[in-house]
């Protein structure tokens, strides 16, 4: 038999219950304040003192409430916040489990693409989110089924707040980690992210990316042309991210597509580059734009991208070689359209970058945008192997070292 205390607090929780079954819109809402206030940071154990064992049941009324309300966003923030508190419990993954099993997931991806919702929500709908995916493998694996990728990185690329885009990333890094099932997707998820408008969302996936890439082990062919459109960017740290993400992709096998790729965007298009002076030009006021076409600054940023990997390693220094970046990087110095763009050119081919492109005249960056600078293949060959014969090992140079010191014999 219950005791009279236990009777008494089952009386209390009935007596709740009924009176927010019956409560309106503004009396939930400060119900659910007065939760909010009084319980942040219980426990699963305490959650359940408070609610004489019955917990689970407040919490499944908040969230139907939600299920029924989310797409008008009656008191969102605070059903978000109430479910946070249960859902982020120490000892209460059942609440996870129940959450889930009334659609929870769903409704949380869902919030993310409603148009009429205010940002703030989203991101409490976020962090439900990492909660869940930070409760285990299964859970991950239930935001993956549920299309969560594609929903969370479409949102990322939209959200209007760098606060909101980093809890975004938190998210998609927790969802790559430890989802052997579904890592690949979240790989491919971040790569079609490179293409997005967003400068932050694409600082945040580059970022994420490079993480990622270790734990998927391979790299996926369509990387190469995303990482390489993000060079157009004129933002700067999203230009930095891309070529460390480019320095790293050097240890897989796109690294020849790659290589290749950025010797060729020492040339831009002329259709390209004609189409889009054509359009900066019609437009009054705007000849100063000429330094920001996207082509020119792709072209200035696989420029600084050769120097740094020739620079790391003789051996792609060799293979630039070889796809003839010598002549990509004269013509390179020849866009007088692109000042910037002459100047990392300069500084990879180790030329006079402080004066050089500063004291070039039409006819010299003429010259250098038509070049027909080749160097043939044997040249190069036999250039490796006099290169090769030259150096020797450590051991050999000892050897000579200790023949030029020992005695010689006597001549007759």
């Amino acid at each position: 038999m219950t005791s009279i205390k236990e009777q008494a607090a089952i009386s209390r929780l009935i007596s709740f219950l009924q009176e927010w079954d019956s409560a309106g819109k503004v009396a939930r809402s400060h119900i659910l304040e007065n939760f909010i206030l009084a319980n942040q940071g219980k426990t699963g154990p305490e959650l359940e003192m408070e609610f004489s064992q019955g917990a689970s049941l407040f919490l499944a009324r908040i969230t139907a409430w939600l299920r029924l309300t989310y797409m008008y966003g009656t008191c969102l923030e605070y059903q978000l916040k109430s479910i946070g508190i249960f859902l982020s419990a120490a000892s209460g993954q059942r609440y996870i489990i129940e959450f889930l099993e009334i659609g929870g997931v769903l409704t949380l991806l869902e919030i993310l693409g409603l148009k009429q919702l205010k940002e703030e929500d989203k991101k409490e709908s976020i962090k439900l989110l990492q909660l869940i995916a930070h409760s285990g493998r299964k859970f991950k694996e239930i935001i993956c089924e549920s299309y969560g990728v594609r929903s969370i990185a479409e949102f990322l690329a939209t959200s209007k707040s760098e606060e909101t885009q980093e809890q975004v990333q938190i998210l998609l890094d927790a969802l790559g980690h430890g989802n052997p099932k579904y890592q690949t997707q979240v790989y491919k998820g971040l790569i079609a992210l490179l293409k997005c408008t967003s400068p932050k969302a694409q600082q945040l996936s580059l970022q994420t990316l490079r993480i990622i890439q270790t734990i998927v082990g391979e790299a996926h062919p369509s990387i190469v042309g995303s990482v390489l459109g993000v060079l157009r960017s004129l933002h700067l740290e999203v230009q930095y991210e891309a070529i460390q993400l480019i320095k790293d992709l050097m240890s897989y096998d796109v690294r020849p597509r790659v290589l290749q790729g950025l010797v060729e965007l020492l040339k831009p298009s002329r259709q390209e580059t004609a189409k889009m002076q054509a359009k900066i030009l019609e437009e009054e006021g705007t000849l100063d734009l000429m330094e920001s076409l996207p082509a020119y600054v792709q072209q200035a940023a696989a420029a600084k991208a050769i120097g740094i990997l020739a620079q790391d390693s003789r051996e792609m220094a060799e293979e630039l070689l070889f796809l003839n970046v010598v002549h990509g990087l004269m013509c390179a110095m020849g866009n007088k359209d692109h000042t910037n763009c002459q100047r990392q050119a300069s500084i990879t081919l180790e030329q006079d970058a402080t004066n050089l492109y500063l004291n070039m005249d039409a006819v010299q960056a003429d010259i250098l945008a038509t070049n027909i600078v080749n160097m043939p293949a044997e040249f190069l060959a036999k250039a490796k192997m006099e290169w090769a014969e030259k150096e020797s090992s450590p051991e050999e140079e000892l050897l000579t070292e200790d023949s030029n010191l020992s005695p010689q014999p006597d001549t007759l």
